[in-house]
């Protein structure tokens, strides 16, 4: 157990200072590096992988980074209480591996946690849809017609705290090592980014690969900013496929795009 007080305001302060730091040094670091990846691309014959033709909007990187820093903000705040109620003994968060039942619920747990968050994050996502809710709450997101590796935090403040509650409701619920938890945030925000980087990345077939016609991509995610109504997934097709939410023209899209 950590020898100080979470819940001084000072030390709380530096926390979510740390935490802010933290966050958007991923993001840096997972969005410039796909960033770099499709300047590169668009001078190589990959660039026919481009899915969304229309040129960006201007000035429309740095919008997305503005939003995106204040998203890391509340995310770091939404850490910082995580960490005071684990503190407190209010969360099922466990810091011993020493069984080998535990070295097996380890991987398991990171895929039940991405299961709920990708179930929380479609309903949510479906919710944010409504009229009066997207003026409110989701439209910032959607300024971004063309997506790009920012836009993957592009949030008005009200859809980064929906978002961001969802760890300190997950780590109450399901017992999660803190590396557990850093991988799924890791793995959250490396699929955020592909999912917004309007280049297709998954070679050709995977859409209809027993494995890949489950997974989110660049095409899958694209639709979704041009369409509006289909496809509102994070990591997974599941959802999409069985409510009938996927965008028919995913597959003609995916096929056209990674063809050659």
């Amino acid at each position: 157990m950590i020898p100080y007080n979470l819940s001084d305001p000072r030390l709380f302060g530096i926390m979510v200072g740390v935490m802010f730091l933290m966050v958007v040094s991923r993001l840096l670091l997972v969005a410039g590096f796909f960033s770099l990846v499709y300047v590169v691309a668009c001078w190589t014959p990959l660039r026919k992988r481009r899915i969304n033709l229309r040129p960006y909007k201007r000035g429309q990187f740095w919008h997305e980074f503005g939003w995106s820093l204040l998203t890391a903000a509340i995310f770091a705040l939404a850490g910082a209480i995580a960490a005071v109620m684990w503190q407190r003994g209010w969360t099922a968060v466990y810091l011993e591996l020493n069984s080998l039942w535990d070295y097996i619920y380890f991987p398991l747990s990171i895929g039940l946690v991405l299961l709920l968050h990708e179930t929380y994050y479609y309903w949510l996502h479906r919710w944010m849809h409504q009229p009066k809710i997207y003026r409110r709450v989701h439209r910032v997101h959607h300024h971004s017609i063309v997506a790009s590796p920012w836009t993957a935090f592009s949030f008005h403040p009200w859809e980064a705290c929906l978002q961001a509650i969802f760890l300190p409701l997950i780590i109450v619920l399901v017992p999660l090592h803190p590396y557990a938890i850093v991988i799924q945030l890791s793995l959250m925000t490396v699929s955020s980014v592909i999912n917004h980087l309007n280049l297709e990345i998954y070679p050709r077939g995977f859409a209809e690969h027993w494995l890949g016609q489950w997974l989110i991509g660049a095409t899958h995610h694209s639709l979704h900013h041009c369409q509006f109504r289909c496809n509102y997934g994070l990591y997974f097709t599941f959802w999409d496929r069985w409510l009938g939410t996927e965008s028919r023209d995913y597959l003609p899209l995916f096929r056209d795009r990674t063809q050659g």
